[in-house]
């Protein structure tokens, strides 16, 4: 675990703007050849699930609306930053609901594991994402019907459908 202040701050030129630069001597213990994920706390809130990005001159990490919004972060503030290695094997924690119907359905948890770790990762949030375990339960049914019928082939408009049709269910 590391600890720092860093200020946040905008890039002029992209919609990701907000960021915070880690010190090379911190990034650094966290950089693997197959992975840069962190744990990030803020200002003694969090840990959220994050990715350390390089940048011209330094490494970073985005620090997104949802959390500025809820921590009432202004660009310029000065904040108080941990970083652990995020252990997770997905970048986000499994929802029980997920990880159920992946026991359960050894098909579709194959055509899981053979998707990129970034497409797991995508997939994964959007089950987290939701707050209601229904909910997540329909999304995860979702996603592993998606996965059968596409033969793993991951098409996120299709996925969409399938979300739809399980949450009208």
């Amino acid at each position: 675990m590391h600890q720092f202040q860093g200020r946040l701050e905008n890039f002029d030129f992209n919609h990701w703007s907000f960021h915070v630069a880690v010190p090379e001597s911190i990034s650094s213990k966290y950089i693997q050849e197959n992975t840069r994920r962190v744990l990030v706390t803020i200002n003694s809130h969090g840990p959220w699930h994050m990715a350390l990005f390089k940048g011209k001159n330094y490494w970073y990490i985005l620090v997104n609306q949802e959390i500025r919004t809820k921590l009432n972060l202004q660009s310029d503030d000065i904040l108080n930053i941990t970083l652990e290695k995020d252990e997770s094997e997905f970048g986000h924690e499994l929802p029980e609901e997920f990880q159920v119907l992946m026991d359960q359905d050894e098909e579709g948890n194959a055509y899981f594991r053979a998707l990129t770790p970034g497409k797991q990762r995508s997939l994964v949030y959007l089950v987290t994402k939701v707050k209601n375990s229904e909910s997540r339960m329909k999304k995860s049914l979702a996603i592993m019907h998606h996965l059968r019928l596409s033969k793993g082939k991951l098409d996120f408009k299709q996925l969409n459908e399938m979300i739809k049709y399980y949450n009208n269910l």
